[in-house]
């Protein structure tokens, strides 16, 4: 019994050890997994610690990359307003010398004409000339802001025919009469497509050329012409067709291409209006796209002053739609539509002025009839003052003058108030001493 009781009793002690054991075993587990929780909190600390410490860094290397970039900025900056300072009181002393050398001429009271030729603007006149008397005495008048007479820029705009008054009109005839003339009979890509009335226009012109005689009702033909046997192509097209024709030699001179046939002494004035901050305008009768093609590379001003006469543009896929009815598209191009508009002569000039220039222009230069109007236009109820010239075709040895057209045009200035210009007497050149006539 005792035996017994005695082994209850141990194996009981030994069922508490093993209890002991067992609860030491779950409370070590127990504390192993605080430490892990433990140490997990701190890793994910320590990497938290480390995130911002790492942005705190990249933060702190921006604003330092911040500053020193405003640093630079700042004094890029203050150089820049230094240089432009510097650039302005230069421009404005080099502005204000140029025109104090072109007014020496009314406030020293020497005589236009008299500075040295290297100085001289308008060196290729002579001293003598009514237009260069005048023009020096009109513009030192009207650029002078402490004159009575003084013109704020927006209202400088000048205007010039083309033909006769800026490049040969006569060799044998009209640039554009010329070309519509080879394009008609004698370009070999074209000559067997032109219609009926092309090849009756250019007949008509070939009497002109051999007449000198302009005839009746012609201006109106050629326009026409010129619209359909340039149809379908581009502005760009039309463009390059003009200046590889104008690359042909001079019909009746040596050493000058029909391209260069510019009157030097009318190439000074326009350079010596657009130095004194004029708009120059050609308002011509010849198409738009000739005028373009053959004065950009001689007068230097944009295209969108070169005026002329009008033809059609159409989308190159529009066909027979109207423009409100068709809208241009990713496929199209611009190409002329082959219908004449509007010949740019007589009252035409006054009228495309108005709408395209918007101003009266303050100055006018011409040759003929076709320029009346728009001479008149200039020099009359205009707010400022005004003048208008008139070129005289009266050179016979260094130019196709015509003396009884040369007559009519000075009767003309005298009873409308334009001022006279003598090619033989005024002009100590035209195209160049190394250009001769045949």
């Amino acid at each position: 019994m005792e035996e017994k009781k005695k082994e209850e009793l141990k194996s009981e002690e030994l069922k508490k050890e093993d209890l002991k054991t067992e609860d030491k075993k779950k409370e070590d587990k127990k504390k192993d997994e605080i430490k892990k929780e433990d140490k997990k909190k701190q890793d994910k600390n320590n990497q938290e610690n480390k995130k911002d410490n790492k942005k705190k860094e990249e933060t702190k290397k921006e604003n330092n990359m911040i500053t020193r970039w405003k640093i630079i900025s700042a004094v890029l900056a203050a150089a820049l307003i230094v240089l432009s300072f510097s650039w302005a009181i230069s421009a404005n002393q080099s502005k204000k010398t140029t025109k104090s050398s072109k007014t020496t001429v009314s406030e020293t009271g020497t005589q236009p004409g008299s500075q040295s030729s290297e100085a001289d603007a308008l060196s290729l006149w002579k001293d003598d000339s009514a237009l260069k008397s005048e023009l020096i005495n009109y513009v030192t008048s009207v650029t002078n802001k402490s004159s009575g007479e003084f013109i704020p820029e927006r209202y400088r705009v000048a205007v010039f025919d083309m033909d006769g008054t800026l490049c040969c009109e006569t060799d044998p005839g009209y640039f554009d009469h010329q070309l519509l003339y080879y394009r008609v009979m004698e370009d070999p890509n074209y000559k067997d497509k032109a219609s009926k009335e092309e090849k009756e226009t250019a007949k008509i012109i070939k009497k002109y050329f051999d007449s000198g005689e302009y005839p009746g009702g012609l201006d109106i033909k050629h326009g026409k012409a010129v619209a359909s046997a340039f149809k379908g192509m581009t502005p760009e097209e039309f463009d390059s067709y003009v200046k590889v024709f104008k690359n042909k030699a001079a019909a009746g001179y040596e050493g000058m291409t029909i391209g260069e046939a510019f009157y030097k002494p009318m190439l000074q004035v326009v350079n010596y209006l657009k130095d004194n901050d004029f708009r120059v305008y050609i308002v011509s009768g010849t198409d738009r796209l000739i005028t373009r093609g053959l004065a950009e590379e001689m007068i230097d001003i944009p295209v969108s002053q070169m005026i002329g006469s009008d033809e059609s543009f159409v989308a190159s896929h529009q066909g027979d739609k109207d423009g409100l009815e068709y809208t241009f598209t990713s496929e199209d191009k611009v190409i002329t539509g082959g219908e004449f508009l509007i010949k740019n002569l007589k009252m035409n000039k006054v009228s495309v002025i108005q709408q395209e220039i918007g101003v009266q222009p303050v100055l006018a230069f011409g040759n003929s009839s076709g320029d009346a109007a728009m001479a008149n236009f200039v020099i009359n109820n205009n707010k400022f003052r005004s003048a208008a010239f008139m070129l005289c075709c009266d050179d016979l040895k260094r130019e196709n003058g015509n003396k009884e057209k040369a007559e009519k045009m000075k009767t003309m200035c005298n009873e409308n108030g334009w001022i006279s210009v003598s090619m033989k007497d005024d002009w100590t050149t035209i195209y160049g001493d190394e250009v001769t006539k045949k």
